[in-house]
């Protein structure tokens, strides 16, 4: 099924879509954010939910929750009503705590809760694929001990950088692994603190420890999607280097400046702003962002519209409408 579904991203006559759009079910099923994310149960009901609204979305995407693996660590969560949970006190002071560090069992805090909906998800969504999502070794580290303290020790202690990704990226594959045997097509790994450093720093303490994850699970029947919505533009030979199915990227970059750099067997996705157009603009500006970019990038086969990250919870689902709505009517323009 995903060595086929990849071949249609890339070489349908219509233009696919697969936005990151998971909290906005919330609204759909009538819970609150805090308690989406504590229930594998109810995050499966968002999803299938937001698929069924909008049938046009190409898979079925996980939750997009970047605390759950840092929680898992021992880093302090703070539930919000309204959007994804929030990092309050990292696991660790500095890094000469990451030697005593301990991995957590696979399906411990709420990683079991996770595992849950993509199975949940994988089993009774059967008209597309199911994509599990997790956060990158370098974002995770990250998480774990304080962005600005980390983004320091690359320059100042990068071998106790290295030590602490490798508990990470090892805690990574098993997880990684764990949602490949619920059932689920694919993973989604945000990487989004690689965007925040050089090409060069990426490849060391981010991408070389991705290609280990990517070679630890993808095969012809299991997708891995790379996302990072940073600056990305000079890295993307680095970010095919993994071994990624495909690539999703942000709003930061601008598309065409991409594309020709991918392979056109590589879907590439993205990028409409998910705040400044989806949450705070109007149908119209959805509209006209969607119709711009799907005109920018006709020329290439391989490009997949999305959002350039997850879409917020209480972004308007005319919103949501809007965008299909302009999907629709190019791919109604090239027929």
């Amino acid at each position: 099924m995903n060595r086929q579904w990849l071949k249609n991203l890339t070489s349908d006559d219509k233009r696919h879509a697969m936005p990151i759009m998971t909290t906005p079910g919330f609204s759909l099923i009538g819970v609150k954010a805090g308690d989406v994310f504590l229930s594998g149960e109810t995050q499966f009901r968002a999803v299938k939910t937001i698929v069924e609204r909008f049938p046009a979305t190409a898979a079925a995407l996980t939750m997009m929750d970047l605390s759950v693996e840092a929680e898992a660590f021992g880093a302090e969560v703070r539930f919000n009503e309204h959007d994804n949970p929030d990092i309050v006190k990292p696991a660790l002071n500095d890094l000469s705590d990451a030697d005593t560090l301990k991995i957590p069992e696979v399906g411990s805090h709420r990683t079991g809760q996770v595992l849950l909906a993509a199975r949940r998800c994988a089993a009774e969504i059967s008209d597309r694929p199911t994509l599990g999502g997790l956060i990158g070794p370098f974002s995770l580290s990250g998480r774990l001990i304080d962005m600005s303290k980390m983004m320091l020790a690359t320059m100042t202690e990068p071998e106790a950088v290295h030590r602490l990704l490798e508990k990470t990226t090892a805690f990574l594959i098993e997880y990684a692994k764990a949602f490949k045997e619920t059932g689920c097509h694919g993973l989604i790994m945000a990487e989004p603190a690689a965007g925040l450093i050089s090409p060069k720093m990426a490849e060391e303490f981010s991408y070389r420890y991705i290609r280990r994850i990517v070679d630890a699970v993808k095969d012809e029947n299991f997708v891995f999607v790379l996302h990072n919505c940073g600056q990305t533009e000079k890295m993307i030979p680095q970010m095919l280097d993994t071994g990624a199915s495909a690539l999703h990227l942000g709003n930061a970059i601008i598309m065409t400046n991409v594309l020709g750099q991918v392979p056109e067997t590589i879907p590439v996705m993205g990028n409409i702003d998910p705040s400044s157009v989806f949450l705070m603009g109007t149908p119209e500006l959805v509209y006209q962002k969607t119709e711009e970019l799907l005109n920018a990038t006709a020329k290439f086969p391989h490009f997949v519209l999305s959002s350039g990250c997850d879409i917020p919870a209480g972004t308007p689902l005319d919103n949501l409408r809007a965008f299909f709505d302009a999907l629709e009517a190019f791919n109604a323009s090239k027929a």
